[in-house]
């Protein structure tokens, strides 16, 4: 397609789930993946070809500002990052969506409630068959429709882990997950947390929504396909092309529509390059293109008893909650706790190199491993730049008092039940901790690119729909937030756009 109704750049959660939400409007829609698809080899179960090689990491470097140059964890291929996601499909809390206090500053209010947006999370619950439970944490908002499938089951440590915790009056509860385990487990005996999916085990963007949209013979998907920057028409009101290079020729497509969805980072880069009268890059008369960058506080920690074996061979199935809206104590909020994938040795080796492998494979194999996440608060100067063909992050990092606080309360739980051994670690910018808020939407075109549907305030045709657009990191994994906005902006396109 050289002129189609749409153009949708990226098929990670929010590309490929606006897809699926246009499919079937009668719209020719060419998608644009920078990646290929994911191949099944050897590798795909192997923890140290992932962990310690690094075999799927990005050959790239980006630059932090001041120079120092970092390979970073983002993922480029068909269904982007969420190939290797964990697949929590959980819903921000209804208090997420009003300004809420922390100890580093105050999160901003959406621009619109949880109740308006309740709908399209059910929606997305649906097209991406979450396993889940209601009634077990007492933060879950409201719910118009349960869940279709029941959740993924705990094993044996983890179910005592669980019955540990409410033992301490706590109130753990099943991750909502986007995971058929027997068709996961039935390719591998292994976790799938940071696992690439190379089959039907995990409902991530390319095996849910892009499947479902390739479908309709009116959606096209290239592969190969690096956009570069987007033109603006000559009164600079619209984009009047989109040029990427594929296979090393410089192409150029004209839709009527245009639908960013390249990450956090990267559709701020397009943006950033796209030539524009000021020099600023496109959509950004309000300069906050690239800015307020998110990544969530967050740490690794392993609960230890030498005494115990740990058998599970995937882990992930709880959370807990008890410190998401306060600290427990009546002060501000702390943060959410689920379960990492089982780590083994080879995990370790990736984080701890002076070790020998006999002492970390004891360590793995009585550990139970979690993961601690506190929200990030925006700030103009966190931000994503451009010098040349670099990418420049400037990550100032917020609020590390909640994830301090959620470390010691946490640390004093595990003990509390029973394990001796506590250890942390803090993930550093290596890790793409749910990289957001780059092009966030608002009400006030003066301090925000776009408006509560992702429609640019500076372009009318177009649109930016991935993790970009969220105002505030919650403290929760937010892919589900993610693709119930796809939906949103998908009806709200159909209904204004695509009326004959």
């Amino acid at each position: 397609m050289t002129n189609p109704d749409i153009v949708i750049i990226g098929s990670g959660i929010g590309g490929a789930t606006i897809a699926s939400g246009l499919a079937g409007s009668g719209a020719s829609i060419l998608m644009l993946e920078r990646g290929e698809k994911l191949p099944t080899t050897p590798h795909t179960r192997d923890t140290r070809a992932i962990f310690v090689d690094g075999h799927y990491r990005p050959k790239e470097m980006w630059r932090e500002a001041g120079g120092a140059a970092f390979n970073p964890g983002n993922y480029y291929y068909v269904g982007g990052n969420s190939k290797f996601y964990g697949a929590v499909l959980i819903r921000y809390r209804r208090q997420d969506f009003s300004a809420m206090e922390h100890y580093g500053g105050v999160s901003p209010a959406w621009p619109f409630s949880y109740e308006e947006f309740e709908p399209w999370y059910s929606k997305a619950e649906q097209l991406f068959r979450v396993r889940g439970a209601l009634g077990e944490d007492p933060t879950e908002p409201f719910h118009s429709i349960p869940y279709a499938f029941g959740p993924v089951p705990d094993e044996p440590p983890i179910a005592r882990a669980r019955a540990e915790l409410k033992g301490l009056g706590l109130h753990p509860a099943s991750l909502p997950l986007g995971v058929d385990i027997d068709a996961w487990l039935k390719d591998g005996k292994t976790g799938w947390d940071a696992f690439p999916n190379t089959g039907a085990g995990k409902v991530d963007a390319q095996t849910g929504p892009l499947a479902a949209a390739l479908a309709d013979r009116n959606v096209e998907l290239e592969t190969g396909a690096h956009v570069e920057y987007l033109e603006a028409s000559s009164d600079a009101r619209t984009i009047a092309a989109v040029h990427y290079r594929q296979n090393g020729t410089l192409k150029k497509v004209t839709p009527k529509l245009v639908i960013l969805s390249a990450g956090a980072v990267n559709s701020a880069v397009i943006l950033l390059r796209s030539p524009s009268p000021d020099g600023k890059g496109l959509a950004n008369r309000s300069d906050q293109v690239g800015r307020n960058f998110m990544n969530h506080n967050s740490s690794a920690m392993l609960a230890i008893d030498p005494r115990r074996r740990n058998t599970s061979v995937y882990q992930k199935t709880l959370m807990l909650n008890d410190y998401y809206l306060s600290d427990g104590k009546g002060g501000k909020p702390l943060g959410n706790v689920q379960l990492l994938g089982k780590i083994d040795g080879h995990i370790l080796r990736a984080n701890v190199r002076l070790a020998p492998k006999f002492a970390l494979d004891f360590m793995a194999g009585h550990a139970v491993d979690w993961y601690l996440m506190c929200e990030d608060l925006p700030d103009p100067e966190s931000r994503i730049m451009v010098d040349g063909k670099d990418i420049v992050m400037q990550w100032r990092r917020s609020n590390m008092q909640s994830l301090d606080g959620l470390t010691k309360v946490m640390r004093e739980n595990f003990r509390a039940c029973g394990y001796p051994i506590v250890l942390s670690r803090p993930f550093d910018k290596r890790t793409p901790s749910h990289q957001c808020g780059t092009v966030k939407m608002g009400d006030d075109p003066a301090t925000s690119p776009l408006d509560p549907f992702c429609r640019s305030f500076d372009h009318r045709n177009l649109f930016v729909v991935d993790a970009s657009f969220l105002p505030n990191s919650a403290a929760v994994n937010p892919a589900l937030s993610i693709a119930a906005q796809a939906l949103r902006v998908a009806d709200h396109i159909r209904k204004t756009e695509l009326v004959a």
